[in-house]
């Protein structure tokens, strides 16, 4: 799976509770598709920090009563757009949130890289990412495109970050629809492009980027 999706840093609670009412977002999006739910992921890497090194994310995230694991890789970052390769895996238990088995993919040919990586060594979890997300699916005609706003917290052993953002992942159509719906919101609420990932900014907090 390709993943293409804008992220923009949201300045304070007032504008994120303006965009999530917005009436162009109302106009356009699906019926029953807005929602809000509590996610909590930990993202796991060796002592030795290989993963990062090589441009791997391994996550396991809870999103309301479901568990995926995933791996992301090769991401690519351009102003507010981010394009990264991603494979996604259900899970059983919250146990995978502590000590995460990853032989799950050994299925895909990324998962066997990963296991050649990691040649044994134990994953540990170096960061948690708890937030609210509130999300809806907007229909532009030609594109379906999902809009959400993260509000939360990225916690290390290092410190701590407030996360508070705007984005839009491209699931069906035209990457320039995308490119159009997120410069509208942008230049409507004086947003600007956060160009780090979650995962990326926690990384920063643990001095690895």
């Amino acid at each position: 799976m390709f993943e293409i999706e804008l992220k923009y840093a949201i300045p304070d609670k007032d504008v994120a509770d303006r965009i999530w009412q917005d009436a162009s977002l109302t106009e356009m999006e699906e019926a029953d598709s807005r929602e809000k739910l509590m996610l909590k992921a930990a993202y796991f890497d060796t002592e030795d920090s290989i993963l990062a090194e090589n441009d791997i994310a391994f996550r396991a995230r809870m999103e309301g009563s479901r568990l995926f694991a995933s791996l992301k890789w090769n991401g690519k970052t351009e102003g507010a757009l981010r394009t990264v390769n991603e494979i996604n895996v259900p899970i059983d238990g919250e146990a995978c949130l502590i000590m995460p088995e990853p032989s799950i993919f050994k299925e895909s040919e990324i998962g066997l890289q990963l296991l050649e990586l990691l040649e044994g060594k134990q994953l540990v979890s170096v960061m948690e990412v708890g937030f609210l997300r509130s999300r809806v699916r907007v229909d532009t005609g030609n594109s379906i495109i999902e809009v959400s706003i993260d509000s939360g917290e990225i916690v290390t052993d290092m410190g701590s970050m407030p996360i508070l953002e705007l984005e839009l992942e491209l699931f069906s159509g035209s990457q320039d629809e995308l490119m159009a719906l997120g410069n509208e919101l942008a230049e409507r609420y004086s947003l600007l492009p956060e160009e780090r990932s979650k995962y990326a900014r926690g990384l920063s907090l643990l001095g690895k980027l």
